[in-house]
């Protein structure tokens, strides 16, 4: 099975974690695909030293990638648990002005935050939800 070398390099792009898209390669499919490359070459024109090297540094691009996204996620989740519970005591109003009170709690879901009010009521914080004193 022939394998065609690189000719041409492309910027990697920033990639979420959460993006579940099957058309995005993730480290290990990567790893498998440069180790495959390498060991199927042909040998009678062998990956020279200067395609190598680009395959190994934009290995080592899409790792550094993964890691910061990682640590971006960790610090999203912290800062996002920062600004609700500084919500608590406070007065918020959804979005669309049907409920309001004074929060009593909230509560951390994967895909979001839910403030309760006095009343028992729940308000998930988002775009147009007011917070007022």
């Amino acid at each position: 099975m022939p394998v065609s070398g690189v000719n041409a390099t492309q910027q990697p792009t920033a990639v979420s974690s959460t993006d579940t898209s099957s058309k995005t390669l993730d480290y290990d499919a990567f790893l498998q695909l440069l180790v495959s490359q390498m060991k199927y070459q042909d040998p009678t024109e062998p990956t020279n030293n200067a395609e190598y090297m680009g395959q190994l540094a934009s290995f080592s691009s899409v790792e550094q990638e993964i890691q910061s996204n990682a640590k971006l996620d960790k610090i999203l989740n912290s800062l996002a648990m920062s600004q609700a519970t500084g919500a608590i005591g406070k007065t918020i109003t959804s979005a669309d002005g049907s409920v309001s009170g004074v929060v009593t709690s909230v509560k951390f879901f994967s895909d979001g935050v839910t403030a309760t009010l006095q009343d028992g009521s729940k308000v998930t914080f988002g775009p147009g939800v007011t917070v007022s004193q």
